[in-house]
């Protein structure tokens, strides 16, 4: 379920925020999705392939992939500080709501591991979260990494499932969209 009953985990989001700005620049280029948690905001299912441009403000993001009836999918976004002044970025992407982006660990040639989670009244929750990759694959130690991360943020490692990528991808088809 997407909607669940308690609250966000709590995230240093202030520690990262500081060590993460003055490597945004760092993070532009491709990510390959390799996992996700569930996400019915998620449109692309297989072959995710996002590409972020930074403009020392803000990322614009393009992404691309194929969709569960097999169609080939471009979105736009953006990922922007976070308009309140909180420590994390903001994603909004076309079609869907803005939402908190937080990059729990990354060394910005391999891995990124990413969390977000929206409050709601009622003590009730929505959260995702990602593993992206520079490569359409991960190494283990990386992986281990994420999970590291997700673990120490109480976010149950087990909801993730894994993205296809790879030989089945059309990479340079995705790019020319």
């Amino acid at each position: 379920d997407f909607v669940v009953q308690g609250q966000c985990q709590p995230v240093e989001e202030s520690k990262l925020w500081a060590e993460q700005v003055p490597n945004h620049a760092n993070y532009a280029g491709v990510w390959y999705q390799f996992a996700l948690t569930n996400n019915p905001y998620q449109l692309i299912d297989k072959c995710v392939r996002n590409e972020y441009s930074f403009d020392g403000k803000q990322f614009e993001i393009t992404s691309t992939g194929v969709t569960t009836d097999g169609s080939l999918l471009k979105r736009q976004g953006k990922a922007y500080p976070s308009p309140l002044g909180d420590p994390h970025l903001t994603i909004d992407y076309e079609n869907s709501w803005a939402a908190p982006y937080v990059i729990l660990d990354t060394d910005y040639t391999n891995f990124a591991c990413i969390y977000s989670c929206h409050s709601y009244n009622f003590d009730y929750y929505s959260d995702f979260a990602f593993i992206f990759t520079r490569s359409p694959s991960l190494a283990d130690k990386f992986v281990k990494r994420c999970e590291a991360a997700f673990k120490s943020i109480n976010v149950d490692t087990s909801r993730f499932i894994k993205t296809v990528q790879g030989s089945s991808c059309n990479y340079d088809v995705q790019k020319t969209l």
